[in-house]
């Protein structure tokens, strides 16, 4: 029997997961086999060309949870995940063959790494049917042509509301698949995903996805939805979401939206249903803010493309011409020995743990680039590899935001160090904590 095979991308979840949807409904209809795959490809596997791992051990270890979770739900339906490591296509290719997989179909990603997996399959003969899934908005619904799309998020997010565009309701999760391919062993159970970094179980992480609830995968996602909503956090978010540590100053939705675990309609259905039942705050629409500002910054990779991967990125400034990557200032910016504290406790608590807050991440960024002179795009390489919640386009688009080569009318941001110490940690706790 020959067989659908589906490649599970950033999308590791059932539920509202469009292509999980699309190649169930071929395989059904066609009366073909089902084959579950994820494979690792560069994004996962490779070195970029900066040096370090593409994935650093915290975001590989939060992958194996979430895989696992995937597989765990896969084999109640009778099936399981298939995972292919190498970050060759080769293999991928042998089990498509071996499967008979007269088709592959996986989830669309606007960013070029992403877009070349898929060239390099369809080169070597695979079919491969793709499905855009990954934004709250459907892009079809806008108000614009995707050439057209404002560039400022203000500009656009404005537009959106005016026009009323609507989010789709989120997908129920299916409840079977069709048969595993008669020519292929099952794959090894992924129940025990191997052991974990320190920082996993570090008592000072805002992200402590040692702990089950904190897990990677759908399970640990949708209850930490839950459990956010329930504790009515939406109405303090924008009065906390600036600190810098804690398990509760931000909605920590980010890791699991980044890997697909949660879908981010089914965040906004379970945000504006918490809304109606405990009505609306200013905290709740900074939430539906922020999912909007990660739907720009995926529909700003589908108009620029490549460009926003240039050294100037979206700037034609002779300025802004790649600047000598200078080693050893580099080194000390990763492992936070800069001498500026404030800057060295986030480097330091970014590579123990995997995670950053957000206005950590904007200030160390911030001084890399403005105040040390750094590549952008160096920078973005190491947060690359560090982060658990390392999303492509987000990581790609914020980086241009602060050095003034994206979408940020007002041309980067050049934090001052005393001005945020003060502001953000002015008793010292946090530059205290991570010494």
């Amino acid at each position: 029997m020959p067989a659908v095979l589906h490649w599970f991308r950033h999308d590791l979840r059932l539920h509202d997961n469009a292509a999980l949807k699309a190649s169930l409904a071929l395989a059904e209809r066609k009366g073909l086999a089902w084959l579950p795959v994820w494979w690792a490809g560069e994004r996962w596997s490779g070195v970029s060309p900066w040096g370090m791992p593409r994935a650093g051990a915290h975001r590989q270890a939060f992958l194996n949870q979430a895989l696992a979770d995937l597989d765990r739900s896969l084999r109640a339906w009778g099936s399981g995940l298939m995972v292919l490591r190498d970050p060759s296509p080769q293999p991928l290719l042998d089990l498509a063959q071996s499967a008979g997989a007269v088709a592959v179909v996986a989830e669309d990603i606007a960013a070029p790494d992403e877009q070349a997996e898929v060239a390099v399959l369809e080169a070597k003969g695979l079919a491969v049917q793709t499905v855009w899934q990954s934004s709250l908005l459907d892009p079809a619904d806008l108000p614009w042509e995707a050439h057209a799309v404002p560039d400022v998020f203000t500009v656009f997010r404005q537009g959106v509301e005016r026009a009323g565009v609507r989010v789709p309701e989120p997908r129920p999760a299916p409840t079977r698949c069709p048969p595993w391919p008669e020519a292929l062993a099952r794959p090894l159970h992924l129940s025990a995903p191997g052991a974990l970094p320190p920082g996993a179980i570090d008592a000072r992480s805002s992200f402590p996805y040692g702990q089950a609830s904190w897990n990677g995968g759908e399970t640990a996602a949708l209850g930490h939805l839950a459990q956010y909503l329930a504790r009515n956090l939406p109405h303090t978010y924008k009065t906390t979401r600036n600190q810098l540590s804690g398990a509760d100053f931000s909605s920590k939705w980010s890791p699991w939206l980044a890997s697909g675990a949660m879908s981010p309609r089914a965040a906004l259905a379970a945000l504006l249903s918490f809304e109606a039942e405990r009505g609306a705050s200013d905290g709740s629409y900074w939430l539906w803010f922020e999912l909007l500002w990660r739907d720009h910054f995926r529909l700003m990779h589908r108009k620029h493309g490549r460009r926003l991967y240039r050294a100037q990125g979206l700037s034609e400034r002779p300025e802004h011409r790649a600047p000598r990557l200078n080693a050893s200032k580099f080194a000390q910016w990763c492992a936070g020995q800069t001498g500026q504290l404030l800057v060295d406790a986030g480097m330091r608590e970014l590579s123990r743990t995997g995670f950053l807050s957000n206005r950590m991440r904007q200030i160390v960024a911030s001084y890399w680039m403005h105040g040390m002179g750094g590549d952008w795009r160096a920078g973005a390489a190491w947060f690359e590899s560090q982060l658990l919640d390392f999303d492509v386009h987000s990581n790609t688009g914020n980086w241009l935001y602060i050095a003034g080569r994206g979408t940020d009318p007002r041309g980067g941001r050049a934090f001052d160090l005393a001005v945020q110490a003060k502001r953000h940690d002015p008793d010292g706790v946090y530059q205290a904590m991570w010494r």
